[in-house]
């Protein structure tokens, strides 16, 4: 079993992680953001993530801190739940639909931090959420597991199905990366040797 489990105490958060890389997509979410429980509720189901999280942060301030801080430990959970990275498939992509949005994700577990994210959400807030936290997740869980990914919006008007369908493709499309592939289940998935 692939797992982690990250404590990480600040000014701004207080939050537990625990991730099963290898689960079945169980999940108990308390972030004190209603709708980044909704969306990592879908990643986790989506990906068959096992993740327990509970965030206690300045939410009275607004939702950027624990927004953020929670993409960063979910990151390092992930980092360090896969170890050296031995004979994950390391590739994965899809293009997801969600009613009217439509969402391409690709990523590469490379060892290389860099986020390539093209969307367009049309309100700056869906319900209390400001939609612009969204990149800033992406890109704290990026920077803590360094991946490339590539997250592009091919259609879509509805905000929350524009980002119902980035997390459900997020899920997806990692799940598919760090599956172990049998043929190479003994080797790091780079001719570096390292990743």
């Amino acid at each position: 079993m692939r797992t982690a489990e990250i404590k990480r105490k600040t000014a701004e958060t207080d939050i537990v992680l625990k991730l099963n890389a290898d689960g079945s997509g169980k999940s108990d979410i308390n972030t004190g953001v209603g709708f980044l429980d909704h969306m990592l509720t879908l990643f986790s189901r989506h990906g068959r993530f096992d993740i327990e999280l509970v965030c206690r942060g300045d939410v009275d301030v607004d939702d950027h801190h624990s927004v953020e801080d929670i993409g960063i430990c979910l990151g390092k959970c992930f980092y360090q739940a896969l170890g050296d990275m031995r004979g994950i498939k390391r590739y994965g992509d899809i293009i997801l639909p969600m009613d009217e949005a439509l969402i391409l994700c690709a990523v590469d577990i490379s060892g290389r931090a860099s986020l390539n994210c093209d969307i367009d959400i049309p309100s700056e807030k869906i319900g209390t959420f400001d939609t612009e936290l969204i990149e800033e997740f992406l890109q704290a869980f990026v920077r803590n597991f360094p991946i490339s990914l590539h997250i592009k919006q091919l259609s879509g008007k509805n905000s929350h199905h524009i980002a119902e369908g980035i997390f459900k493709a997020l899920g997806r499309t990692l799940r598919k990366a760090v599956e172990i592939d049998r043929v190479f289940a003994d080797e790091i998935p780079s001719t570096k040797g390292v990743l």
